[in-house]
């Protein structure tokens, strides 16, 4: 019998340079909505880790660039094959653990934390299944607020209470430690300068409150959705969200998404009723 001859496949994983920015951007324009986040930040900062807040690695077969991994506060496999998730994983567990999270699509995310668990673990939170959400459409069902406007640079101070308590209520722990919050409020004072930050108001408290937090000309992400507690169920998270879908899509990008805990069944069936539908699913290890 005789054998197929052996076809040998070169593979690489190295650490990418401004020089590699056309072909990272190809990558990522693979899958629009979930590389929104990173396809945002790359769009804005280049590949220079310094610029970017953290490497860019790239991983390679036959000389292709094929597979992304952002490796900063957040370790986010992109468009990650098996075999270069394990690469990621080997560089990972060589360099540390320098990430608060491992964020992305299921499937990646699942396998990249099995292979960084042994060594990394454990982990203080794993949200295994986050159901990924768009919408190309203002919704059909829900009004929405015309309470809800974009917030104002003079507004910081009233803005910044309800974004502490938001992360503090999703992640567990608050953004305040460590620095004393000055990144934190420097990310929210960047959204709110970019016209990305938007809530209702009530004698000068914030009812509702989001960002959308990653923004291209395809895509972006909705984030930091908040209703303070002395409002829930009168409806306020469904108009709200209802008045940032509208803004988004007539100023920003052609599809909303977001992700959301598969266990928070209340914010699933709120956001279907503003016109959201589930397409995939995310993946957070929380540090």
């Amino acid at each position: 019998m005789v054998r197929p001859p052996t076809v040998l496949t070169q593979t690489t994983t190295r650490v990418l340079e401004p020089s590699d920015l056309d072909a990272a951007l190809e990558v990522l324009g693979r899958e629009p909505v979930a590389n929104a986040f990173v396809t945002s930040r790359v769009q804005v900062a280049g590949l220079d880790p310094w610029r970017l807040g953290g490497e860019m690695w790239g991983w390679y077969t036959d000389g292709e660039l094929r597979s992304l991994c952002y490796a900063g506060a957040n370790l986010v496999p992109v468009c990650a094959t098996p075999d270069a998730v394990r690469a990621f994983a080997d560089r990972a567990r060589r360099t540390g653990r320098r990430c608060s999270s491992i964020v992305g699509p299921v499937e990646a995310a699942g396998l990249l934390w099995r292979l960084l668990e042994p060594h990394w673990g454990p982990a203080r939170d794993v949200r295994s299944h986050q159901p990924l959400m768009t919408t190309e459409q203002p919704s059909a069902e829900i009004a929405a607020d015309p309470l809800v406007r974009r917030v104002r640079k003079e507004e910081m101070d009233m803005i910044m209470p309800a974004c502490v308590a938001m992360f503090t209520e999703e992640v567990g722990v608050s953004p305040l430690a460590g620095d004393g919050g000055l990144l934190y409020q420097a990310r929210v004072a960047e959204l709110v300068a970019a016209g990305r930050s938007f809530a209702r108001f009530e004698d000068g408290k914030v009812v509702f409150k989001a960002e959308i937090g990653a923004a291209t000309s395809r895509a972006c992400q909705i984030q930091g959705v908040w209703v303070d507690p002395a409002f829930r169920g009168l409806g306020h998270s469904e108009t709200g969200m209802a008045a940032v879908v509208a803004y988004a899509l007539r100023d920003i990008a052609p599809v909303v998404s977001l992700y959301v805990n598969d266990f928070n069944t209340a914010a699933r069936a709120s956001y279907r009723r503003v016109g959201f539908r589930e397409v995939g699913a995310f993946m957070s290890v929380l540090f």
